[in-house]
């Protein structure tokens, strides 16, 4: 524990404390534990675990773990990240809690951290899904994380999951069983294979990948648990999906598939098989991990959506990406970057 900063008057963040990383573990989300901020920090990312004292408004106190990750921009320059934090209690408002974080963080990071990129995890319903960010905030050009995705309850038996699926989604489960493909979990040095299915993907569908060295180091750590799923028929590996368990989420990660045999639906076999798993595991929640806003046909990954909730399971919302600006000219020059980038980026994908 290195050091702490106090709060003080009637702000909701009374105490935000350096803390080692192991103090993450006990986030709620994968993306906030101790496991993400390891993992990253073998791909160029600074790690800073904190403990974070909340006072909710029954006056009542509680510690959250927060996992912030920091990058070089370039020589004197650094951005931090936030993946799906702060995780909050329940009683504190996240435009409050949110403004009061991002100041304290701006004295705790290193004086040339340009700006702090949040992703919050809060979920936006009917009740709060106009809810405004702070003022002080900017939107991101593009998301990190997916802040759109559709979460399946496992708490409900199989059958009923599976009762809840649209007809077209079942029958296609039953038709990969009856035309022999076979699912399995595959063993953490198959990921070479996977890695071919990905490329093959990326290429088809102009998706961008990691090296593999990213998805060879994933499968290195023992906590959480994190599973790679292979679909076969005669001989022929098909397609294939990786999730994380841990506690009660699991998320389906990565997924990738050959351009034979398509007709045989082994990405719906993959996915009944990782719920199936996910649930006996006990997990509560199973994460498809990112759809598109909206049914609209005209999007580029409209048929993700259409795949994605055919499982059933709740839609849900979240704020998306959203920049505090440390140093804000050079945010400025930063973004004008970004935005010609992302600008490139689509342009190369529509041709």
């Amino acid at each position: 524990m290195q050091n702490s900063m106090q709060g003080g008057g009637e702000g909701f963040l009374k105490e935000l404390t350096r803390a080692d990383l192991s103090v993450c573990d006990q986030a709620a989300s994968f993306l906030q534990s101790g496991f993400w901020g390891s993992f990253k920090a073998k791909f160029g990312w600074e790690t800073y675990a904190f403990r974070a004292v909340w006072k909710t408004e029954v006056t009542q106190q509680q510690e959250k773990p927060l996992l912030v990750l920091r990058r070089r921009l370039a020589p004197g320059f650094a951005l931090a990240y936030v993946p799906w934090g702060p995780e909050l209690p329940v009683g504190v408002p996240f435009q409050a809690a949110l403004e009061e974080l991002a100041k304290r963080l701006k004295k705790e990071l290193p004086k040339d951290t340009v700006f702090i990129r949040f992703d919050p995890p809060w979920f936006l319903d009917e009740n709060n899904k106009d809810a405004a960010m702070p003022t002080s905030f900017i939107r991101a050009e593009a998301d990190i994380q997916p802040p759109d995705t559709v979460i399946l309850d496992l708490k409900q038996p199989m059958e009923s999951i599976i009762e809840q699926m649209k007809p077209k989604w079942r029958y296609n489960c039953r038709l990969a069983a009856k035309k022999g493909v076979k699912v399995r979990q595959a063993e953490k040095n198959e990921i070479i294979v996977f890695y071919d299915l990905l490329k093959e993907t990326s290429k088809r569908d102009r998706i961008s990948i990691h090296g593999f060295d990213y998805y060879k180091e994933l499968f290195e750590n023992d906590s959480p648990e994190i599973r790679l799923y292979l679909a076969e028929h005669e001989g022929d590996i098909l397609a294939g999906i990786v999730t994380l368990f841990r506690g009660i989420e699991a998320v389906y990660l990565y997924g990738a598939s050959s351009d034979i045999k398509r007709n045989l639906m082994p990405t719906y076999a993959l996915q009944l098989k990782a719920i199936e798993d996910a649930k006996n595991y006990g997990c509560k929640n199973y994460d498809f991990f990112g759809i598109p806003p909206g049914k609209d046909e005209s999007h580029s990954m409209s048929g993700l959506y259409q795949f994605k909730t055919g499982f059933g399971g709740k839609i849900i919302h979240r704020p998306g990406s959203w920049d505090y600006p440390n140093r804000y000219m050079i945010y400025r020059v930063f973004r004008i970057a970004e935005n010609f980038r992302s600008a490139i980026k689509k342009l190369k994908k529509r041709r």
